[in-house]
């Protein structure tokens, strides 16, 4: 029948409810596959769903539905499901009729508040296990009801999919690839799949009768609603159901996956047989949900609701297809806390009482003891990456290292997180932003090329190839071990391609052969001799390969696909190292570390390697960085990092000896500053730097009055915080001290005054203290502020603010100093420095961070008058200031900046991400301002009255931190996210890092 003469209106459903209900209110449609659904919104504030059938519905299927719903209500668990309303005659399934006169059944049910989880946003892990767990409390209260409309035929009954075979015809191409391939694997599964328990199970967790809370932080699943699918059926197909919906829509459908199959084992306790089957029920609820959207196209064209879920079904299919089953079974095992492999704990147990020396794998060097070599991500023998990048520098090492170890095998690695994965073949883009491979899953022995590689025990060749291809493995053989039952692998990488390519498919290798040779670089695989040794419990449907490196996040699975080969050799220093954790380095801080230390971020990172624009932490992941102003030039550019490094190794001692490093730092800053600004000093950080030029402005004016900014900052010495609104104004502050004195922070978004030509009336803020200054009979000794105010929400001064302002302290006979501790160096990509965007010449520049890119290097930049009052007699000697190898670092970053033209860069991607991030705020309103120059930006969230929104912006800076991207708050209601990464990001990065933000400022806690 016509979809379109069976429909009911919203008009037709207030009357029903009426008429049959006693119930008066508004009706609103809901979606629904067969019956017609309705929200009634009473007139007496309570809120029901209205059910009307299609003409000629089986009364028994609906006594089903309200009988089952009964049964849950009456288990009296505290399980939330929709409650049976009886008509006014007291009958759960009332009668209508619509205007062809024919009957229509009509039911009441109770609304239960909440959100459909389809928008829900985002769905995180949380949320996906209080779906599992929810559908498992209700698998568990269902258990001993029984109907016979539970036993109907039905096609939506994952056990009843064949029938999805007969319309194959329907796809075309890969699209029927992909049907066919399911199809087949529940088709060879049936004699298993069909022993499986069975019970009466909802069957229809989908995105739409899914109810989640209010909550927007941490949301839970409330309840699943309409109970017209459930069915009699095997258990898992539940569990497959809620997991089929629910994972749509990730890079990662399998990791998606895992939090559900947790939480409904939780509640309901999955068997290690039904885990067998569910990769490939989840993707026959799939096969049928597309396959119905292909009849429905015909049949019912018009009904949008029946092909809601087609698009997403597909993109779904297609992705778990690349997903290997097997390994989606392990997971599935992993999280349910069965082991992995279900063949984990035999082989363990067989190998305690085996041992196997390593002459036996190495007879030719006779070596049974190892050094152990650590290349993990934190080891310092591994170095920097262009050491490691280097194979001759890195072969020069290892012989080195051989040489101190005549006698031992270098050997080590397994389950180490490795920083040497660094091409493209490594990473994805998972559900939380990009994901490295870099978990090593077995052991390598570093060894002379040439080196023969015997067998340890008997074994069938199962692979021999080139892998030269990924540059994974060079040489590879796999064989394959049947002993005492019990049946693995052994992985052999990095030979010679002549050597494994020598053995057929099927060969028999006995207990001592040679399997292969080490090969050289590049034919190994483009590293070091080596052999890479791996134990695998099945080879997960590889044929031609096999994974040697492991994202961290599958660590558990693949250590119990893996074991470590040290079970077989029992080697001392061949097992992994245990890394310290960090809540036992948390704890440590807190005992041993002033309680004033803060950490960045909820739930703290480890950070143990840098490299260019990315952070990357203990287990090899990479964060980018946007934040670090400190790693100027890059996290450990390799000339500053060589520059320093080849100082150190000659000498380091302070300035009153005569050297060249100090003249040559000296000559590239003096070329990067006005003439006027002729004279240096050298000191060890922003702080210092600031502390010296208040030394140098008393000394020069006599006075020691100083106006500073609102929520300025300027250093953690005494005379620094003396000057600093953002800490004497801030917690713990007890407000400006006598010769401080502060003006409105000139703030043209949210300040006093706002708006355009506010510069003027800030210039006047200005003068008004030196005013009160001149009315307590006191001079001025000089003004101090930041070119763009970093603490104060990264503040761009208003136009022609400083030059006034530097006008009327000059007039008044005090010094201005421009503090470029934050943005200096090349960072505003127009200019080289920031007092420069003004047209105007400090009399002091104080410089910091940027210009020793990590290491303890600032200055201190002033005109020769000031120069030479400074100069009173009273020596000014810093111990560590100036020494040969800060200024062999602080030149070479300058002239990292010059050479690799960092400035201009800055310019051009500054540029590019402050356009980007106003086509943003046009789609967020939440983005009241953007603003900054070059790589030097703020980004403020307010509302709609210009209030500030600090929630907002932690939770934005610390969901950003879960998509591998690192932000940081700051400005006086902590509402603004800044934006000053290492100079080398680039136009990628930007573009990273707004899809990212565009992502969560749709979340649901970012809308206003």
């Amino acid at each position: 029948m016509e979809y379109s003469k069976i429909r009911i209106t919203a008009e037709e459903a207030v009357q029903i409810a009426l008429e049959n209900f006693d119930v008066q209110g508004m009706a609103k449609p809901l979606p629904g596959e067969i019956d017609f659904n309705f929200k009634i919104d009473a007139s007496d504030g309570k809120a029901y769903v209205l059910k009307i059938s299609r003409p000629e519905e089986n009364a028994g299927y609906l006594d089903f539905q309200q009988k089952l719903l009964q049964f849950v209500a009456n288990k009296g668990w505290d399980l939330t499901v929709p409650r049976v309303i009886p008509d006014k005659n007291g009958s759960l399934i009332s009668e209508t009729k619509d205007e062809s006169g024919r009957i229509r059944k009509v039911r009441l049910l109770s609304w239960i508040a909440g959100r459909v989880w389809s928008g829900v946003n985002p769905q995180l892990d949380n949320l996906r296990y209080s779906l599992g767990a929810h559908c498992g409390r209700l698998t568990a209260a269902l258990q001993g009801f029984d109907h016979p409309e539970a036993h109907r035929e039905f096609v939506w009954d994952i056990s009843q999919g064949n029938w999805t075979t007969e319309y194959l015809d329907l796809f075309k191409n890969g699209d029927k690839e992909v049907i066919s391939h399911f199809q087949d694997q529940f088709k060879e599964a049936q004699p298993r799949y069909s022993q499986l328990r069975k019970a009466v199970v909802h069957n229809d967790a989908n995105d739409n009768n899914i109810i989640v809370s209010q909550d927007l932080i941490d949301p839970k699943v409330v309840t699943a609603i309409d109970f017209g699918d459930s069915v009699y059926t095997q258990i898992v197909n539940d569990l497959a159901v809620a997991c089929a919906y629910a994972i749509m829509h990730h890079n990662d459908p399998l990791k998606a996956a895992l939090p559900i199959v947790k939480g409904y084992h939780n509640s309901f306790s999955l068997q290690e047989k039904e885990l067998e089957h569910l990769y490939t029920a989840i993707a026959m609820r799939l096969v049928i949900s597309v396959t119905k959207s292909a009849i429905n196209k015909k049949k019912e064209p018009d009904n949008t609701y029946l092909l809601i879920s087609e698009k997403p079904a597909w993109e779904l299919l297609r992705k778990w297809k690349d997903i290997n089953a097997d390994f989606a079974h392990y997971s599935f095992r992993e999280t349910c806390g069965y082991t992995a492999h279900p063949s984990e704990e035999k082989f363990r147990v067989w190998s305690q009482g085996k041992t196997f020396s390593l002459d036996r794998l190495f007879p030719d060097k006779g070596y049974n003891e190892v050094h152990a070599l650590d290349l993990s991500v934190s080891s310092k023998w591994l170095g920097h990456e262009k050491d490691f990048n280097d194979l001759d520098y890195f072969q020069y090492k290892l012989n080195k290292l051989q040489g101190e170890y005549p006698s031992k095998i270098l050997a080590g690695g397994y389950l180490e997180p490795r920083p040497i994965y660094t091409t493209s073949s490594y990473d994805k883009i998972g559900n939380n932003g990009r994901e490295s491979r870099s978990i090593h899953l077995g052991v390598d022995f570093w060894l002379p090329a040439s080196t023969a590689v015997h067998a340890l025990f008997d074994g069938e060749v199962v692979t021999a190839v080139n892998d030269e291809g990924d540059k994974e493995y060079g040489g590879l053989v796999i064989l394959k071990h049947l002993v005492e039952g019990l049946e693995f692998y052994t992985l052999y990488g990095h030979l010679t391609v002549a050597s494994a390519t020598s053995h057929a498919i099927g060969t028999i290798i006995k207990s001592g052969d040679v399997i292969g040779v080490l090969g050289n670089w590049p034919e190994n695989g483009n590293w070091a001799p080596h052999l890479h040794f791996q134990i695998m419990l099945s080879m997960l449907q590889y044929k031609i390969d096999y994974p040697g490196v492991a994202y961290h996040d599958q660590i558990a699975v693949w250590k119990s696909l893996c074991p470590d080969p040290n079970l077989l050799f029992k080697t001392k220093g061949l097992g992994g190292r245990q890394a310290t954790s960090n809540a036992d380095i948390l704890e440590y801080r807190k005992q041993h570390l002033g309680k004033s230390l803060s950490l960045q971020y909820k739930v703290p990172i480890k950070m143990v390697r840098g490299a260019g624009q990315y952070l990357m932490d203990q287990y090899g992941r990479k964060y980018l960085d946007t934040v670090n102003n400190v790693a100027h030039v890059g996290h450990e550019h390799p000339a500053v990092v060589r520059a320093g490094q080849e100082q150190m190794a000659l000498i380091n001692t302070n300035s009153r000896y005569l050297h060249e490093n100090i003249n040559e730092l000296a000559k590239e800053l003096l070329e990067t500053l006005p003439p006027e600004l002729s004279v240096l000093h050298f000191v060890n950080s922003g702080s210092e730097a600031n502390e010296l030029a208040i030394r140098m402005l008393k000394a020069a004016t006599g006075d020691r009055d100083i106006i500073a900014s609102e929520v300025g900052y300027h250093g953690n010495t005494n005379r620094c915080i003396d000057i600093s609104s953002y800490k004497f104004d801030g917690k713990g502050g007890q407000g400006a001290p006598e010769h401080t004195h502060i003006f409105p922070l000139p703030d043209a978004f949210r300040g006093k005054f706002r708006g355009e030509s506010t510069g003027g009336p800030y210039a006047e803020e200005v003068k008004g203290q030196i005013d009160r200054i001149h009315a307590k009979g006191r001079g001025v000794g000089g003004f101090i502020i930041e070119p763009i105010i970093s603490c104060g929400g990264q503040i761009e001064l208003p136009e022609g603010f400083l030059a006034k302002a530097y006008q009327y302290v000059k007039e008044a006979g005090g010094l201005c100093i421009s503090d470029e501790v934050q943005v200096g160096c090349g960072r505003m990509g127009s200019t080289f420095w920031g007092f420069q965007l003004h047209g105007v010449i400090p009399d002091i520049v104080t410089i910091g961070k940027p210009l020793g890119n990590g290491h303890p290097l600032a200055a201190v930049a002033c005109t020769q008058e000031v120069a030479e009052k400074f100069a009173n007699g009273m020596e000014y000697f810093n111990t560590f200031g100036g020494n040969p190898v800060s200024c062999a670092i602080g030149a070479e970053v300058l002239r990292v900046v010059k050479r690799e033209k960092l400035q201009a860069h800055a310019l051009a991607v500054g540029t590019y991400l402050k356009q980007q991030l106003n086509k943003l705020s046009k789609d967020f309103p939440i983005i009241g301002d953007v603003r900054g120059q070059g790589l030097f930006l703020g980004i403020e969230l307010v509302d709609e009255k210009m209030e500030p929104l600090a929630a907002q912006t932690d939770y934005l800076a610390n969901r950003m931190k879960d998509h591998g991207i690192l932000m940081s708050t700051d400005g006086p209601d902590h509402n603004v996210l800044k934006i000053k990464p290492p100079l080398v990001f680039s136009q990628e990065n930007a573009e990273e890092l707004i899809f990212y933000l565009g992502k969560i400022l749709a979340e649901d806690f970012m809308k206003l």
